[in-house]
């Protein structure tokens, strides 16, 4: 029996890279968003514990599903096993950047 495919998806957020695992990802019905569902985390059992993994386990623990813009995602893979979530920082003035949405041209940052 095959097991249930888990997913690496790759997202900005707030100016931060996102990289979490999910067993189900598809196209959302509200227009322009990505469902992301199940969760999947690393083993708490483990001696060492990465700050970073343990800010998004607390972040996602209590959310049953996510919808994240589609314009936000960088990548979504398909993988063997989940790895170790991480929040980074965006790299500035790299080769990697979010994809320009028809919608947003043209709009400018609030000055809030």
């Amino acid at each position: 029996m095959a097991s249930e495919p888990i997913y690496r998806i790759t997202f900005f957020n707030q100016g931060q890279v996102y990289e979490i695992y999910a067993r189900h990802v598809f196209q959302s019905e509200l227009w322009g968003f990505l469902e992301v569902e199940q969760f999947v985390f690393g083993e708490r059992s483990k001696m060492i514990v990465d700050p970073a993994e343990e800010k998004l386990k607390s972040e996602f623990s209590a959310i049953k599903r996510s919808f994240i813009p589609m314009h936000s995602v960088v990548r979504i893979d398909e993988v063997e096993k989940e790895g170790a979530c991480k929040i980074s920082d965006a790299p500035q003035g790299g080769n990697v950047s979010a994809f320009p949405f028809p919608g947003m041209a043209g709009a400018k940052p609030s000055a809030e």
